[in-house]
């Protein structure tokens, strides 16, 4: 029995994916297990408990290993070139690259983050307050899209929500709103403004409002504006998302009742040391 328990297990395990540990990770179940056995001729009064089965399993180095969304969906011929580009012009001015300093050149990365629903919702993480929320998430009547700017320079994080939608005009009114909060004189030392975005709907390099609205960004500012995209699917890579992974750390045992709570919450937060700046 021993001997037929662990060529199942063999038969649908793997090593983890770091290779940092001796375990191997296998998707068979304990109740898989019993009933294979069961379908090899073994009896079910010789077989071992349910909870049983699954010390055994664990003892000898087979544990269930909870799937992880790691993998692309789509890999495209030009992604290494792509990030090659990036990497190449990262942080460097269109003009002169071989002439770089801090102040001129803006390194921003940009992206929104998934609608927050406002209510008495459970976020799935924990609290020492109330711990009662709504047992389902429907019928939610309002929402909140965050909208997020980080200067990689600086580190300092510009937060927006409005209860719109993630569109074109959101980014650009986003990016608008940190430009008038950026002091005069900083604003007359640049020369060129970096943005890395994603290869999303809202912010496409195809998408003729997005396009419009930022060559009118780039009238009003009266600086050069150059947008590095990532490549499809590839969106984990944009600094940005580190920063929205630390928001959702922060507020996940936190029940947002109202826009003022959830504003709350995120000013409270910090990133590189600071509190963001809100709006």
């Amino acid at each position: 029995m021993a001997q037929a328990l662990w060529a199942l297990a063999q038969s649908h395990c793997q090593q983890g994916p770091t290779f940092r540990t001796s375990l191997s990770y296998t998707r068979l179940t304990v109740a898989a297990a019993l009933d294979r056995l069961c379908a090899q001729g073994f009896s079910e009064d010789c077989l071992p408990s349910p909870s049983t089965m699954a010390q055994v399993l664990n003892r000898n180095s087979y544990r269930l290993r909870k799937v992880v969304k790691a993998k692309p969906q789509k890999k495209l011929p030009e992604t290494d070139a792509i990030f090659a580009n990036i990497t190449d012009k990262d942080g460097k001015p269109i003009a002169d690259p071989a002439c770089v300093e801090v102040g001129q050149v803006m390194r921003l990365s940009i992206d929104c983050k998934a609608t927050v629903k406002i209510g008495e919702y459970s976020r799935g993480g924990k609290t020492r307050g109330d711990s009662q929320a709504a047992d389902h998430d429907m019928g939610c009547e309002e929402k909140q899209v965050p909208f997020g700017i980080v200067q990689e320079y600086s580190g300092q994080l510009h937060l927006t929500f409005a209860s719109s939608f993630k569109t074109s005009d959101f980014i650009v009114d986003g990016l608008e709103d940190w430009w008038q909060a950026i002091p005069r004189e900083k604003q007359a030392v640049m020369t060129h403004i970096q943005l890395k975005v994603d290869n999303g709907p809202e912010s496409s390099g195809v998408r003729t409002q997005f396009l419009k609205r930022m060559v009118e960004f780039a009238d009003t500012t009266g600086k050069i504006i150059q947008l590095l995209s990532y490549p499809p699917y590839h969106s984990k890579y944009n600094p940005i998302e580190r920063c929205w992974g630390i928001l959702e750390q922060h507020w996940n045992g936190a029940q947002l009742v109202d826009t003022a709570t959830m504003l709350a919450w995120a000013k409270s937060m910090t990133w590189k040391g600071s509190h963001p700046m809100v709006n």
